[in-house]
């Protein structure tokens, strides 16, 4: 019997999922995160899955990690000094950046913080010219002074990005090695290795986020790597923005490549649940401790977005752009918003009552978690309404005290507003709500979709709590809810496939570039992409190599990506053009043919393809009814408090049928079944809420 195991670190708890590979049955194991030192509890809940599951280790085959570390180190500013180099007069190119701004109409708004300090920006003379040609010739006299500045700024990493890199990477190259000679022990990031593609800012910024965030992580993923097989266990693999796994060494050559990670997985779960429920249209919504994120699945198609900005800032209704820093690698394409069960609500000065984008985190948490938090949260106003139970969380190992949670919302929420406690509760639970039904048109109706034509999968901690009640604001009428909601992206991370993405620009007219120069560049891409994967002792039968290229009209600034045949041949090199102008009238309503065409950047997906997961959870299937826990009372908007049946997740017969109003509970997570809902446990463990007055 073999296995597969995911670990996710979120913000509040770490969870491990573990998969039988012969019969698709789960298990899941959860513990409270340890911000200090994250990996402690990653151990931690490793020892208690192997031993609560019984399983060898030598019997696991798959053992894969989503690591919050790149994204903390940004957001706290906690990353390495980093020194970076720049082409003569172009040191400020990351202070300057795009004209992005959050808000259009502030004119005192901050920028976002610099990561690398300006005395720590350098300069060399050199100049490549647009044509990749050698202007100026890189000073190599002036390597010995950047050396001893380096040095005497006490840097810990370096990162390099001159001007026109990625058509020649000569001088990049040279400086790499003199530098790597000089100081041995510092990591050094060249854009040409990291992004050998256009735009200035964003390769030089995607190059100083590996530096900042580089050390650390290999540090982490080091040490965790030698406690993980000292206990016999496989080396992890790391879970990439774009949903597909790499092994560590991969991941310390591009860290930014780690970025959103377990958000990645949880996304990658749902379209594997979707495909096994037979649904091909899905909101992804996946609400955690600190955020809700929401992505469109279609056809079991993700839709992956090739920027995106690490270290954001959230409003109360979602994630801003032009506050972070942008790096360039696939990124899944999710909506977030800062609402989640530990985002803290709160009085403004004008005397109303807003939700987040603060929350409580792993420390000290909610209030009712009893470790010092004395802000109200979203999982405070869940225990007040009775929808959380003060005694069953984790199994009964999460202790709660209700008493301080209506203590803190009455105090700060509930007397100044002159309301009940309930009311206040109710209150905070609906702002959250618009919050994040705000994501969920993000990603659909903002986008084109119609919300009512897809079924909502809902997992995260805190995701079954309010899936029902975001269904119908948008008029959805089925709402999914996996085996270990709690757990799902854990789930997800043993449901990925080994891959990495590489790209290459080349600047070139389409019709007048030859079909002979196209196949040679992709052949050298997938040298490096065939050495990667030789590496996952995948067999080469199940390789997947998909190339693809960005291309646009010749006075456009931006791209689309279309597909490429394997090989490129005279015959399908001719069918391109048609193909670009069919994506741009898709995408844009229109198509100009007569317009000259331009390929900008070269690209290359690599994919070792792992045996299909099928998730079932192992639930009742003999005749015995399904038996209710108990009844308690339960806060509802429509009804008010009214007494609710309570079910335990293990002991609900397959193809039992529940009525709403219902509470369903299991060790990571709680569903509520609103009034008017009505939920089915099918054949695999998954739980189908429909709404009456939808069908």
């Amino acid at each position: 019997m073999s296995w597969r195991i995911g670990v996710d670190i979120g913000g509040t708890f770490t969870d491990v999922a573990v998969v039988n590979e012969k019969d698709g049955t789960i298990g899941v194991t959860k513990v409270s995160s340890t911000p200090g030192n994250f990996g402690q509890a990653v151990l931690t809940a490793l020892e208690q899955a192997l031993s609560k599951f019984d399983i060898e280790v030598d019997r696991v085959n798959l053992l894969a990690h989503a690591t919050t570390v790149v994204t903390n180190a940004i957001l706290e500013e906690k990353g390495a000094k980093v020194g970076l180099i720049a082409s003569r007069g172009f040191r400020d190119v990351l202070e300057l950046r795009r004209s992005a701004r959050a808000d259009l109409y502030d004119l005192f708004q901050d920028p976002p913080s610099t990561l690398v300090q300006r005395r720590n920006r350098l300069e060399v003379t050199e100049r490549i010219g647009a044509n990749g040609e050698v202007v100026i010739p890189l000073a190599e006299d002036e390597i010995a002074e950047l050396v001893v500045k380096l040095k005497a700024s006490k840097v810990e990493a370096i990162a390099i990005s001159l001007l026109f890199s990625f058509l020649n990477d000569e001088h990049e190259a040279l400086l790499g090695r003199r530098l790597r000679a000089a100081l041995p022990g510092i990591p050094i990031f060249l854009s040409s290795e990291v992004l050998p593609e256009i735009r200035e800012f964003e390769r030089t910024s995607t190059t100083a986020i590996c530096a900042y965030v580089g050390p650390i992580l290999s540090s982490y993923l080091q040490r965790l790597k030698g406690a993980i097989t000292s206990k016999g266990l496989p080396a992890p693999y790391i879970m990439g923005s774009g949903g597909g796994l790499f092994e560590i060494e991969e991941s310390l050559k591009m860290p930014a490549m780690a970025a959103e990670s377990g958000p990645a997985a949880g996304v990658i779960a749902a379209a594997l649940a979707g495909k096994q429920i037979d649904r091909s249209k899905l909101l992804s919504f996946d609400m955690g401790g600190t955020t809700a994120k929401a992505s469109l699945i279609q056809d079991g198609i993700i839709e992956t977005t090739p920027e995106y900005e690490v270290g954001g800032e959230g409003s109360g209704s979602r994630w801003l752009h032009g506050t972070g820093h942008p790096i360039r690698v696939p990124v899944i394409d999710l909506a977030e918003v800062s609402a989640g069960g530990g985002s803290i609500a709160w009085m403004d000065p004008a005397g109303s009552l807003r939700v987040g984008p603060k929350s409580a985190g792993a420390v000290p948490g909610p209030v009712c978690y009893d470790r010092g938090g004395s802000e109200p949260t979203v999982t405070d106003a869940n225990l007040i309404l009775g929808r959380l139970d003060s005694t069953t969380l984790l199994g009964g190992d999460l202790l709660i005290d209700f008493s301080k949670a209506e203590q803190a919302i009455k105090e700060k929420i509930a007397d100044p507003l002159d309301v009940s406690i309930e009311q206040a509760a109710s209150s905070i639970i609906q702002i959250v709500n618009n919050s994040m039904s705000e994501a969920l048109r993000i990603v659909s109706v903002e986008r084109g979709h119609d919300a009512r034509e897809f079924a909502l999968i809902c997992f995260g901690g805190a995701g079954p709590l309010h899936a029902a009640a975001l269904a119908e604001e948008l008029q959805i009428k089925e709402v999914v809810v996996p085996p270990i909601p709690g757990a799902f992206s854990a789930l997800g991370l043993i449901g990925s496939d080994i891959s990495r993405d590489y790209g290459k620009t080349l600047f070139s007219i389409l019709d007048e570039t030859e079909p002979n120069t196209l196949e040679a560049s992709y052949i050298e891409l997938e040298k490096s992409a065939r050495e990667m994967l030789s590496k996952t002792n995948v067999s080469e039968e199940n390789w997947i190599l998909r190339r693809s290229m960005d291309v646009r009209y010749v006075r456009q600034a931006y791209e689309l990506n279309i597909d490429v045949s394997n090989p490129i041949t005279s015959q399908n090199f001719s069918a391109l053009p048609e193909l670009f102008h069919e994506k741009h009238a898709t995408t844009y309503g229109h198509a100009n043919k007569e317009e000259r065409i331009q390929i900008v950047t070269l690209r290359l997906s690599a994919k070792a393809k792992l045996p299909e997961l099928k998730i079932q959870q192992s639930t009742k299937t003999d005749s015995a009814v399904t038996t209710k826990k108990r009844f308690r009372e339960v806060w509802f908007e429509k009804t008010g408090k009214i007494t609710t049946a309570v079910f335990d997740r293990a002991n609900i017969q397959l193809g039992t049928t529940i009525e709403g109003p219902a509470i369903v509970e299991s060790l990571e997570s709680t569903l509520v079944i609103p009034p008017d809902w009505t939920a089915l446990m099918d054949t695999n463990g998954f739980i189908i809420l429909s709404f009456a007055r939808f069908n």
